[in-house]
């Protein structure tokens, strides 16, 4: 069952939802189907503090598991 987020178009209550291919989603707060899907967007922790606008570093510095040269970045 993939989760997906929705903003309801009749309360404008935004919400995720795990839903099934056969099932129609509805609002929790005011139960109707009128439902924008938003993006989903996800988040990973890596454990470093994150570095807003800069490059991948040289080989061996991204942290792959596999050693240098092995995430092909270049």
């Amino acid at each position: 069952m993939p989760l997906f987020e929705y903003a309801c178009k009749s309360c404008a209550h935004q919400f995720e939802l795990l839903v099934r291919a056969s099932e129609v989603p509805a609002c929790p707060v005011c139960r109707g189907t009128s439902l924008e899907r938003k993006l989903s967007v996800f988040a990973a922790h890596t454990g470093a503090a994150p570095v807003r606008g800069s490059a991948p570093g040289p080989c061996g510095t991204c942290g792959d598991p596999r050693g240098p040269g092995a995430c092909s970045i270049n």
